[in-house]
């Protein structure tokens, strides 16, 4: 007589393994030799010892008898009790679903999600706007309203699974029956058949159509951020709810200003004469022009602060970045005879200036400052 094996050995389990553990441990060993899916010859007798070891360890008061006595103390059947006794792990559907995910009856069907790309200028993504686009998408049949059958007619209850949507066939094997199910090949698992089918979807239920969507754009919004606009996607089969429309938005570059967080970088030129000298400038801002003052002796890269003239916070409008004036001193190339004169009269009261960087780190050092 062939000796039996422990229990706890069978399921790969310590003694003091959880039910949590046990029921794991158990679904993994039933996957692992169900016959459907091991072809070696002794697979049905170790699924079976799989069945009996978690038949009686699932149970406390029989698994306290087994720990107290062995198999002696659950020789009662205990072995022997068919796959409809698998109260704690749900019965055999539990199994089924395993081998192959659940029911195959089809329902209502959540639609497919949609992506696409919408630009904006540089001004937009800074105070906001609404953009409009065509969209072309799956949407309920305008002439059935989504039931796929003509107008005045109704879908019908399948006759070959009565509504049910799944087909059952039942197998006899060595350890008992194996009910497999799959789905109804007539109504494709939805129950239901259409004797007329709507003549515009042809029984579809759903129609492409091109719409005009229009969306919000938030201010202060960056390149790259997503919007997602909930149900504007796909319908979904069945009369099942839309799908989501996932809208990426593209910043355009600007001619005059970079972004940097909810700062704006813009550089202006001056000659030589106004750095000296000093000047009052008017320059550029995403609100409209604005006057900066730029004191004598103003040097290439420094960097002025024009306070809230930034970029709006996205959510918070009311909080703006500033904007980051960086002044060019451009020396001329081209020199009529009176310039020249004048600016080698300059040069020799001037004199030569050292060679080095300045105290503050040159042009990179300020730039870098400015936006710390």
């Amino acid at each position: 007589m062939t000796q039996q094996r422990d229990y706890y050995e069978v399921l790969g389990v310590s003694r003091n393994a959880s039910p949590e553990e046990l029921k794991k441990a158990f679904r993994q060993q039933a996957l692992k030799y169900h016959p459907d899916r091991n072809k070696e010859p002794n697979a049905s007798e170790q699924f079976k010892e799989v069945n009996a070891a978690y038949q009686v360890l699932s149970d406390p008061e029989r698994r306290t008898a087994y720990d107290r006595f062995g198999h002696a103390g659950v020789s009662d059947g205990a072995g022997g009790r068919g796959f409809d006794d698998f109260q704690n792990f749900g019965g055999f559907g539990d199994i089924f679903d395993a081998f192959f995910g659940g029911s195959s009856r089809q329902g209502p069907a959540r639609g497919n999600d949609l992506e696409l790309e919408v630009a904006v200028s540089f001004i937009e993504a800074a105070f906001g706007a609404e953009k409009e686009f065509d969209l072309e998408r799956l949407e309920s049949c305008s002439r059935c309203d989504g039931n796929r059958a003509e107008p005045g007619t109704e879908p019908v209850t399948c006759a070959t699974c009565g509504g049910s949507g799944e087909v059952r066939r039942v197998q006899r094997m060595v350890f008992g029956q194996f009910q497999q199910v799959a789905q109804c090949s007539t109504c494709g698992g939805t129950g239901q058949t259409v004797e007329t089918p709507c003549t515009n979807c042809r029984g579809r239920g759903t129609e492409r159509r091109s719409r005009r969507i229009a969306v919000e754009v938030p201010a202060g919004i960056e390149d790259g951020s997503r919007i997602v606009m909930r149900g504007q996607g796909e319908k979904g089969a069945m009369n099942g709810p839309a799908g989501d429309l996932y809208v990426y938005v593209r910043v355009e570059r600007h001619e005059l200003f970079e972004r940097h967080g909810n700062d704006v970088l813009a550089e202006v030129s001056i000659n030589i004469a106004q750095a000296a000298l000093g000047t009052v400038l008017t320059v550029p801002t995403i609100d409209g022009e604005q006057e900066l003052k730029v004191p004598a002796g103003t040097q290439t890269g420094k960097v002025f602060r024009l306070r809230n003239v930034g970029i709006p916070h996205m959510g918070r409008s009311q909080r703006r970045g500033d904007q980051l004036v960086a002044v060019k001193v451009v020396t001329p190339t081209e020199l009529d005879d009176r310039q020249r004169e004048l600016f080698e009269e300059l040069g020799e009261s001037l004199g030569t200036p050292e060679i080095g960087l300045d105290d503050d780190g040159g042009i990179f050092g300020r730039i870098k400052d400015a936006f710390s």
